[in-house]
């Protein structure tokens, strides 16, 4: 059963140490799956991992954390070449395409070169649910801050543009990240920017916020845009808490 309207789940979070294994899925992981709607079989989730350059072994601790979740994880590689024939037909199969983090600018690129711009466009509408963390996060996105370029945090302004936002990731675990995304508000390189601190999500039913939620309470998401006046304003949205069940 695909999502009742097109879905993006983007975060700053989604994974946990293991008991047993390298890391977990965490809430966020859990909820983007929930938001799919799959029911009476185990959910499948296709994990891309292309922003960190498709990794041997990020690739086997993802599979093994959707081992541990009762999840079937296929992972869609792009290095060296497609793991699969038909990309879209195998997206279209998926509940969950879970984009992770790593050079939101080298994903672009790269997915640009295999067409996977125009495709996710056509399996997000199709009722797979998008959803990443970090670099898989601000992909979905017209753009937002990055270190793709270098130690000195960035402008990326090349999105998808699934949604007509910025995104600013790791808004309270990294300094830098909130006074440039003010900047580059206040200059007009970006434009309304919604931003997340570490283990928030923010859950998008077509291009419209529907709701912020946490796997880790007490923190928060956030709008940042230019007011008519010309003056920067942030506005703090509280997330509902996935714990609290």
């Amino acid at each position: 059963m695909p999502a009742s309207k097109p879905t993006i789940v983007a975060t700053s979070g989604g994974y946990r140490p293991g008991h047993r294994t390298r890391l977990e899925f965490d809430a966020l992981v859990h909820h983007a799956v929930e938001r799919s709607g799959v029911a009476g079989r185990a959910p499948r989730l296709s994990y891309v991992g292309t922003a960190g350059g498709d990794q041997d072994w990020r690739i086997a601790a993802m599979s093994e954390a959707g081992r541990v979740a009762g999840y079937d994880v296929t992972p869609l590689r792009l290095f060296t070449m497609p793991n699969v024939e038909d990309i879209e037909a195998t997206l279209l199969t998926q509940d969950v395409v879970w984009v992770d983090g790593g050079s939101v600018a080298n994903l672009l690129a790269v997915w640009r070169v295999h067409g996977l711009d125009e495709i996710v466009r056509r399996v997000w509408e199709s009722g797979v649910v998008l959803a990443g963390v970090s670099a898989g996060s601000i992909c979905w996105f017209t753009g937002g801050t990055t270190d793709s370029f270098g130690p000195e945090l960035r402008p990326v302004t090349n999105g998808l543009g699934l949604l007509p936002y910025a995104n600013g990731v790791h808004y309270d675990s990294e300094e830098r990240r909130r006074p440039l995304v003010h900047a580059l508000v206040a200059e007009g390189t970006l434009g309304e920017t919604h931003c997340t601190d570490d283990g928030v999500g923010l859950v998008y039913e077509g291009t419209s916020l529907v709701e912020a939620v946490t796997e880790r309470p007490g923190k928060g998401a956030y709008r940042v845009l230019r007011d008519a006046t010309g003056q920067v304003q942030e506005e703090r949205w509280e997330p509902r808490d996935l714990t609290a069940r």
